[in-house]
């Protein structure tokens, strides 16, 4: 192993599960306002992941009041308190960049038995 694959063992979380593209999660995310924090939870489907070791992030899409939202979260992020699987869509795609083009019903992801 190299210095930096030893340097990044030491930072990376162990204790958040990893999501899978299609999956349903809820990301709860604390936010610093001020000298207050406080934690937000983001829910919706994850359409992409890349990237590997410290460098891990996942796309999370929503629908928030008609409007398409997506964010990128570093998976081994200090910011991120925890990671809740709602759950497993299947899917037969690594990136579903086509939700975005689907609306209502039609952009549903079956769930995996």
């Amino acid at each position: 192993m190299s210095l930096i694959d030893l340097l990044e063992a030491k930072v990376m979380r162990r204790d958040l599960v990893s999501p899978r593209v299609g999956d349903r999660v809820k990301v709860h995310v604390i936010l610093k306002e001020g000298d207050k924090e406080r934690i937000q939870v983001f829910e919706g489907d994850v359409i992409a992941k890349r990237g590997r070791g410290l460098g891990t992030t996942f796309t999370v899409r929503k629908i928030s009041f008609g409007v398409g939202v997506e964010r990128i979260f570093p998976l081994h992020s200090p910011s991120i308190k925890k990671i809740e699987i709602v759950r497993h869509g299947q899917v037969r795609r690594a990136k579903l960049y086509y939700l975005r083009q689907l609306k209502g019903k039609a952009a549903r992801l079956r769930e995996e038995k």
